[in-house]
């Protein structure tokens, strides 16, 4: 059965498959140190200090200090990952990421749960809709988002094996499994879930089941959709964006700021090409709300019926 054809019922949060993820590559690799910031209950690094104590350090709330601090471990040939929120690991860590760990090119892992709106309940405070924009104009900078489970192991794997500054972005709330343990992914290059010739949709992180429920509404209706996961958007995979460019109408579908996010580096490619009409759906360039988090998607639009929709908009 096809990707698109699955019924999504499983769900897991992101988090999950970090804390799972580096416990085994810590095991295999020595060099691997985890960071934490007082708040691995909810980074899901527990398992990690249990299993690895002499490969982990706690620098309390003290995110600044823990980017100088895997900064100096990288020098050493460590690989550390930082871990915290998103909120605090993009906005609170940025000029130290820029300075201590971009600018010198090190290799350091910034690691965070909580990102988009899935902080739901907790507020605008510690929802980050900024901080895949942010960090993706750092040069150096590589900028992931896994949409399930199994993907982000493969990714957070794929990460620490590469050389340079990475920063990996996970959800606090669940989100349905959408790929099998035996997928493979490449950062930088594009999960292609299917062909189609009528429309385009690109999603990343906790917004491609959504894509994926809304692509099995628009085939019914007989209309053909083309469907990528862009689990990286920087360095983005621009071959299968103007893949997309040529079918003539693509949407981008994200849980972040339409600013300076996914659909702005898929705007940028358009621009580029000069060819395609682009729709982006994402948080509207507002601050969230303590609500439920399918709330503020709802709020913002990230729905399946608002892709519908945007799609027959586009059509017409």
């Amino acid at each position: 059965m096809s990707i698109i054809g699955k019924t999504l019922t499983i769900k897991k949060a992101t988090r999950e498959a970090f804390g799972d993820e580096i416990v085994k590559l810590g095991k295999e690799n020595k060099d691997i140190y985890v960071i934490d910031v007082d708040i691995a209950k909810s980074c899901k690094t527990s398992n990690f200090i249990k299993q690895l104590p002499e490969q982990h350090i706690n620098v309390g709330i003290a995110e600044q200090n823990a980017a100088g601090l895997a900064a100096g471990l990288a020098t050493t040939g460590k690989i550390p990952f930082v871990s915290t929120y998103a909120v605090f690991g993009s906005l609170r860590m940025a000029e130290q990421i820029r300075q201590e760990v971009c600018y010198p090119n090190l290799n350091v892992k910034i690691a965070c749960s909580h990102g988009g709106l899935t902080p739901a309940n907790d507020g605008g405070s510690h929802q980050a809709i900024e901080d895949m924009g942010v960090l993706r104009s750092f040069p150096n900078m590589t900028v992931i988002m896994g949409a399930d489970y199994f993907s982000t192991r493969k990714l957070v794997e794929q990460a620490a094996k590469m050389y340079g500054p990475v920063y990996l972005r996970f959800t606090r709330d669940t989100v349905p499994v959408i790929y099998d343990e035996n997928e493979e992914f490449t950062i930088g290059k594009a999960k292609k879930l299917q062909e189609g010739k009528d429309i385009a949709i690109i999603a990343n992180g906790d917004t491609v089941h959504l894509a994926i429920e809304a692509t099995k509404e628009l085939e019914k209706e007989g209309i053909s959709v083309k469907l990528l996961d862009m689990h990286t958007i920087k360095p983005l995979d621009r071959d299968a964006v103007i893949e997309c460019l040529e079918i003539g109408r693509l949407i981008t579908v994200e849980d972040h700021n339409i600013l300076n996010g996914l659909g702005s580096a898929v705007c940028e490619v358009a621009a580029e090409e000069g060819k395609g009409k682009v729709r982006r759906i994402g948080v509207q360039d507002q601050f969230g709300q303590s609500a439920p988090y399918e709330k503020l998607m709802e709020l913002n639009g990230i729905t399946v019926s608002n892709i519908i929709k945007t799609a027959k908009d586009l059509l017409r």
